[in-house]
């Protein structure tokens, strides 16, 4: 009988033990939906009562982090996003919006002399400013920033600049011969395509829009459906020419 008894309360504690394992690990995928990912939405040129539809259809979250003053963009809509669209996220995550304000609004110019490029920005963008245009220069260190300007002029750090504004940078080249390999933009929405560009140290060229696209507002909607020389090899800030339209028919299939 004491045999017996001594089975069962074994029994009793080896079921409670898996009860309580299953329990924590279902708890838990639950809690970070374990290998539940999704894509994160397009939400540029939304508002964000549309921006609130798109994020519960894709089942992400949104918050508005940042504001920027874009001329000729209409107020109160999204300007950029983080994770960037398309971009693999979890299911629930928050996805930060920078929406254009209604009036201008001015931030303090950071000082980007010594970061590397990516540093620059990412800090540019944490500002609610724009990367503008690459140049580059000898130097011992290739994609250094080596000196930083607004519209053609010195823009000093400390300098109280409207947000959105496009800086530009001159960065080092340690070798005349340094090059990089021209991506794929086809599909991509404008602003996408630009960071995308600047992600390879490339800067935009002739951007020719068809017949369709009227406006700052229409070209933030606009997408690549031709662009030159996709896979090429450049060399660091060279440029590349885009063609932009709102006819999801001209897109080239992958």
């Amino acid at each position: 009988m004491k045999k017996h008894w001594i089975l069962w309360n074994l029994s009793g504690a080896l079921l409670f033990v898996v009860a309580v394992v299953i329990g924590i690990s279902v708890g838990l995928n639950r809690i970070t939906r374990h290998g539940k990912t999704v894509v994160a939405p397009d939400f540029t040129n939304m508002s964000l009562a549309e921006a609130a539809r798109a994020a519960s259809e894709g089942k992400v979250g949104i918050k508005v982090t940042d504001s920027v003053f874009v001329k000729g963009l209409e107020g109160g809509i999204v300007y950029r996003q983080s994770p960037r669209a398309g971009a693999t996220v979890k299911q629930g995550r928050s996805i930060f919006l920078t929406i254009n304000s209604i009036v201008p609004r001015k931030v303090v110019m950071p000082n980007l002399v010594g970061y590397s490029l990516s540093e620059a920005k990412a800090e540019l963008h944490n500002r609610g400013l724009d990367l503008g245009r690459l140049r580059y220069v000898r130097d011992i260190a290739t994609n250094q920033v080596l000196h930083q300007s607004l519209d053609g002029r010195d823009v000093a750090p400390g300098e109280m600049v409207v947000s959105g504004s496009a800086i530009e940078l001159t960065l080092g080249l340690s070798s005349e011969g340094a090059t990089t390999t021209v991506p794929r933009l086809i599909g991509m929405k404008y602003i996408r395509a630009v960071d995308a560009l600047h992600d390879k140290s490339l800067n935009v060229g002739r951007v020719r829009c068809d017949g369709q696209i009227r406006s700052y507002a229409d070209s933030t909607q606009a997408m690549v459906w031709k662009q030159d020389a996709p896979g090429a090899v450049k060399t660091l800030g060279s440029s590349v020419d885009i063609y932009l339209t709102l006819d999801p028919a001209k897109i080239p299939a992958q």
